[in-house]
């Protein structure tokens, strides 16, 4: 068990399971699979053999234990209260210590995505041969089949300019107002280069209620990606730069719901030692998701919000992000403030905290299986009757705009921020 170190850590975790089968009823993977590997239970097994020694880590079990949203809908559903999502990390951290992440994921993860910089300037040449992809509407691009491991799918377009060089690292109150607070600004990979105006609407919404907006540009990826697929050391690199950058404000606001369960979790899935282990408590004290900070935190009333004129009569429903609802339990906050705006009415979709399939880079890998997981959830924006679909997590949103687009459906899928005056 010596050489076991990330599994003996969730050991306990594996041990609560039942093996009632509960899970499978809530699984999106084991609904459409409908094998034993694929849900929490007999994953949850898998590891328990690894334990006693009956099993080894194969190639195998790598995909096995790789077939996970890590949605949590399990989790939140499970009669022994079993956190799978632990024990499915802690093995991928030790399958990557064991047999490495292999060459394209130890490429993107530690050559690009943990330097920023260097991140950036990959992304800006993507950006420069995106125009050889047929757009299919707006400024989405289609992918076409040649592009082997991301599918045949409908992805934004990189923008013309990285929201970091769009603003600038202090921004003072409107108006000249005297700050009520500083907050540091956490911008998120697809909001810095994907999304940049959903960022610039963010700190133009802060700043206009005199808050002084921080945006460290030493800030990094939050490293979801990352270290959900086993790769804690790079995971902990993110983290450190993170905590440095952001280690003088009392909040740390994303509008991106992964961004900001990846930031609070930082001190369940990664410590490697007591002091880690407070450094990372005392950050995830500190972040907030934007819907939470503006009910919670600014006690903003959600009817004083003035609703755009473009979204003036509209229907407008919401889709539960995992990471927001299940990991950080928010799930009144965006109703209440969707609700509050004059003018929209808001109509509850079925299963709205179901998962979309994207799962980062599940969806990479197992594209067919998103499909027809997403397919569930485009059959609820369906029954809503819906103009728009709303959220709040930059990666729902483009799988979502994905799926609506794939299934010849006329709704757009916006950020909440986007419908707020």
């Amino acid at each position: 068990m010596d050489n076991l170190k990330e599994l003996t850590k969730i050991e306990k975790y594996a041990a609560q399971c039942m093996k009632c089968g509960f899970c499978s009823f809530f699984c999106p993977v084991y609904q459409e699979e409908r094998t034993e590997t694929s849900v929490a239970r007999g994953k949850n097994y898998l590891v328990r053999e690894i334990l006693a020694g009956r099993q080894e880590f194969t190639e195998e079990l790598g995909e096995i234990i790789g077939k996970c949203l890590l949605c949590k809908r399990c989790v939140a559903n499970c009669p022994a209260k079993t956190q799978i999502d632990r024990v499915v990390v802690g093995a991928r951290a030790e399958l990557v210590k064991k047999k490495g992440l292999g060459f394209i994921k130890d490429f993107a993860f530690r050559k690009v995505m943990a330097d920023r910089k260097a991140f950036g300037r990959y992304v800006k040449l993507a950006q420069r041969f995106q125009w050889m992809l047929p757009k299919t509407e707006g400024k989405i691009r289609h992918l076409p089949d040649f592009i082997k491991g991301l599918g045949k799918r409908n992805i934004p377009e990189i923008a013309d300019r990285f929201l970091r060089d769009m603003v600038k690292e202090v921004n003072k109150p409107q108006d000249g107002k005297t700050p009520t607070m500083k907050i540091g600004f956490f911008s998120g990979c697809a909001m810095d280069f994907v999304y940049p105006e959903t960022g610039l609407k963010i700190i133009d919404f802060l700043t206009k209620r005199g808050i002084e907006v921080i945006y460290p540009k030493d800030q990094n990826c939050c490293g979801a990606a990352i270290y959900f697929s086993g790769d804690f050391e790079t995971g902990r690199k993110l983290a450190e730069d993170n905590i440095k950058a952001f280690e003088k404000f009392d909040y740390v606001v994303t509008g991106c719901g992964t961004c900001s369960s990846t930031l609070k979790d930082y001190a369940k899935y990664l410590p490697d030692n007591e002091d880690q282990q407070k450094r990372y408590e005392a950050f995830s004290g500190k972040v907030k998701d934007l819907t939470e900070f503006v009910i919670d935190v600014l006690k903003i009333k959600p009817e004083d919000l003035k609703l755009k004129k473009e979204f003036e009569g509209k229907t407008a429903t919401w889709h539960d992000p995992c990471h927001l609802v299940r990991y950080q339990n928010i799930k009144d906050q965006p109703r209440a403030i969707l609700k509050g705006l004059k003018g929209l009415k808001f109509v509850e979709m079925p299963n709205a905290d179901m998962c979309c399939g994207m799962g980062g880079s599940f969806s990479v890998y197992h594209y067919d299986i998103t499909k027809k997981i997403a397919d569930k959830k485009m059959a609820g924006i369906k029954a809503t009757n819906a103009d728009i679909v709303v959220t709040a997590c930059p990666g729902c949103i483009i799988n979502l705009q994905d799926n609506v687009l794939r299934s010849g459906m006329p709704q757009k899928v916006y950020h909440f921020l986007e419908l707020v005056e």
